[in-house]
């Protein structure tokens, strides 16, 4: 099956949403057609135009867009001065309204990869009119226990990468949370003291990926670099801006409130977030999805099984209409 061709969009703007912030936005396919919006992971990585891919250019109106910090929407999280307090899921869930509402558009597919499904199910879950369908991989949910695991109880696993991770922090800061702590170290006022920061935390992001060679390109990108770095620090280090009981995760708790959402989980074998039993667990407690596993994948939308699935997905919903 495969991805479908590369497309260019047909429209595209930055949208004000408050506090000094500007989204980029952008969309593609047949302006008529079912409306989706695709939601990036990270947080903090932006859109990719490899994502247009995942949807038919004829029977979809795609919407891609930067979220709060990141891409080309402005301002962005690697300039020091940029105000981070006013960039939380809540923030980032109101945009994504605004710009529904922007396009005129009453209801769209959400189609999350990684942080994005987190993002998507936390979005159907307080404005279930506005969802259509979901199509979610990479899965998460944001709860305190995958941010643990993450950061901590992968470091069995890669005990000398986890120790050179450990390293750049103070050694009081080495037994809390290691997010927070991180996020601490990168708002420092000294750029050195930051630029380590954020090579240090993608040096270790590098090393959970499953096979060689473990390089990750964007991450050579300084500005890239400490944009991602200190954002998906700050998620992580407050409980991804979900409130009180996320521990054992707000998002799974309230998976009942989507029973009259379908949805498609796509998920590799082989990703770390299953050690957690995450994608079973929202799987069982949401009434109506679809969980199809795709053996000798890790945390990869874009390998060939997870493609597959991601459009075949992709394409039944399109067959149910707006």
């Amino acid at each position: 099956m495969g991805l479908y061709p590369e497309i260019e969009p047909y429209d595209q703007g930055m949208l004000h949403v408050g506090d000094g912030n500007h989204v980029y936005w952008e969309v593609c396919g047949n302006p008529q057609g079912k409306p989706a919006v695709m939601l990036h992971g990270g947080p903090g990585t932006g859109s990719n135009p490899y994502f247009r891919r995942y949807f038919d250019p004829a029977a979809y109106r795609v919407v891609l867009l930067d979220q709060r910090g990141c891409g080309r929407s402005t301002p962005h999280a690697s300039a020091y001065d940029t105000d981070m307090s006013g960039n939380t899921t809540s923030h980032i869930i109101a945009d994504l309204e605004r710009l529904r509402e922007h396009l005129g558009i009453g209801r769209w597919l959400v189609w999350g990869v990684s942080w994005g499904s987190v993002l998507g199910l936390r979005y159907a879950q307080t404005h279930p009119g506005a969802v259509s369908e979901l199509v979610l991989t990479a899965v998460g949910t944001g709860a305190n226990r995958e941010v643990a695991l993450m950061t901590r109880g992968l470091g069995q696993f890669y005990p000398e990468a986890f120790e050179r991770f450990l390293a750049e922090l103070p050694e009081g800061e080495r037994d809390g949370n290691l997010a927070a702590a991180y996020n601490r170290v990168i708002e420092s006022p000294d750029p050195e003291v930051r630029a380590r920061a954020a090579r240090a935390w993608t040096d270790w992001e590098t090393a959970m990926t499953p096979a060689p060679p473990r390089s990750i390109p964007r991450f050579e990108d300084p500005v890239f670099r400490m944009g991602f770095a200190r954002t998906v620090t700050h998620y992580w280090g407050n409980d991804h801006f979900l409130g009180e009981g996320n521990e054992e995760g707000v998002v799974l708790r309230d998976a009942p409130l989507l029973k009259d959402i379908p949805g498609t989980i796509v998920q590799g074998s082989l990703d770390p977030g299953n050690l957690l039993g995450t994608v079973w667990l929202l799987h069982q407690a949401w009434p109506g999805s679809e969980l199809v596993l795709i053996d000798e994948v890790g945390h990869n939308a874009g390998a060939p099984g997870m493609v597959d699935a991601l459009v075949a997905a992709t394409d039944r919903y399109a067959a149910r209409g707006v």
